[in-house]
């Protein structure tokens, strides 16, 4: 590829999702040369996912990357629902009840959460809005349709080595951000960072806001217990002042205990109407208040996608390698129980990117430093994460699970 001349050498970046372009926001705003690597084609290549609620450590780091200016404008694309938590609907009687609780001997992490974040408020985002925020200020040092497969160190650098055996320009450091199937996340770690396929399934979906309206302002969640093929849920953030407006959408996604949603050949890809036939079909026999969210969804927008988590222990040890280290679903990814993944890659991202603009570059005992940290709060975050799926999803990671 072309080599661009910089005062010194740029930090590699591998992927372009939200925790990477955070981390290039920090390198921007202190002039720290980047380059990042995506192996998609563009930003809209693929769908972007379901809406993410935002945490106050979120936020916080997310402030504290963009600074007031830029985080007003974050902030006012963001959704804000009134209320302090979500409120559990039987999903065939329509009917509100309790959400279920783990036994009295267990550590109370996998208690329903209060979720507002600001002011009062629930405050949640798209995932596309929020990439194409971050991506701002940094098109010009993105290239895509480079899918990273791991480095090669040199003397004085790092180097990124690509699908087709060709090499980025040296760099200073390289930062792993390209998901659960980093290879740069094995690669550094020695294989010691594993993401399991817990078996649990499930639908993103999305509909006009006015098939929300049997449901009004809240963040709910749909339990289905009564199903024969086993458990499912659906959860969805309804905002004020859109209800009736037909061009506005809301999202919601299902999930499930393991089998209960199956697809052929178990694919990833699944998108589209069959994603959306199968959602359809789940939930027939649900309260004619909820139906809408799934007779008028938009069909095409349906995507199926499996529910990996990282080792439930936390954050493995590794030797640290200077010049390497990984952020976000490389190093911890989560299930979509508590809404803790954007939220602990939002703090990677606005940590590491601290103290390379405090030291003005790369310098040595930077990853050192910034794992030693992250393992902490990150360990928290995916027990937190998998007691909450073991208990909402029956997922169960042992010897005998798979790996992604």
């Amino acid at each position: 590829m072309a080599t661009t001349t910089y005062p010194r050498k740029p930090i590699l970046i591998s992927g372009a999702g939200l925790a990477s372009l955070l981390l290039a926001q920090s390198l921007l705003g202190a002039q720290i040369p980047f380059l990042i690597f995506e192996k998609d084609a563009s930003l809209s290549f693929r769908a972007q996912g379901y809406r993410l609620r935002l945490s106050a450590e979120g936020l916080d780091a997310i402030e504290s990357v963009l600074g007031p200016k830029d985080f007003q404008t974050f902030w006012d694309r963001c959704g804000k629902t009134g209320g302090g938590g979500a409120t559990a609907i039987d999903a065939r009687t329509g009917l509100k009840k309790e959400f279920p609780q783990p036994p009295a001997d267990e550590k109370p992490t996998n208690r329903v959460e209060n979720l507002s974040s600001r002011e009062g408020k629930i405050v949640g985002i798209s995932r596309g809005d929020m990439r194409a925020l971050f991506m701002k200020g940094c098109e010009a040092f993105v290239y895509f349709s480079h899918q990273v497969t791991g480095y090669e160190l040199t003397d004085s650098g790092v180097r990124a080595v690509f699908a087709d055996g060709s090499k980025s320009v040296e760099g200073e450091m390289l930062v792993g951000g390209e998901g659960i199937y980093s290879k740069v996340a094995k690669q550094v770690s020695g294989g010691k960072l594993k993401v399991y396929d817990t078996g649990a399934r499930g639908i993103h979906g999305q509909a006009p806001s006015t098939a929300f309206k049997g449901l009004g302002e809240g963040v709910w969640v749909m339990r289905d217990e009564s199903n024969p093929k086993g458990k499912m849920f659906v959860i969805t953030n309804v905002r004020p002042g859109e209800m009736d407006d037909p061009d506005v959408q809301f999202g919601w996604t299902l999930g499930s205990q393991p089998g209960v949603i199956q697809v052929p050949n178990d694919d990833y890809s699944l998108v589209g109407k069959p994603a959306a036939d199968i959602a359809k079909a789940l939930t027939a026999e649900w309260d004619p208040k909820l139906r809408p969210l799934f007779t008028e969804m938009t069909e095409y927008e349906a995507a199926f996608w499996k529910i990996t988590c990282s080792t439930p222990s936390g954050v493995p040890e590794w030797k640290n390698e200077p010049r390497v280290t990984v952020i976000g679903d490389a190093v911890h990814s989560m299930t979509p129980a508590g809404g803790i993944g954007a939220n602990t890659a939002m703090r990677d991202s606005a940590l590491l990117g601290k103290l390379l603009a405090d030291a003005g570059g790369y310098k040595e005992g930077i990853t050192e430093a910034y794992e030693k940290e992250m393992r902490i709060y990150g360990s928290e975050a995916v027990k937190s994460s998998y007691g909450m799926a073991k208990m909402q999803f029956g997922v169960v990671i042992d010897g005998n699970s798979n790996t992604v």
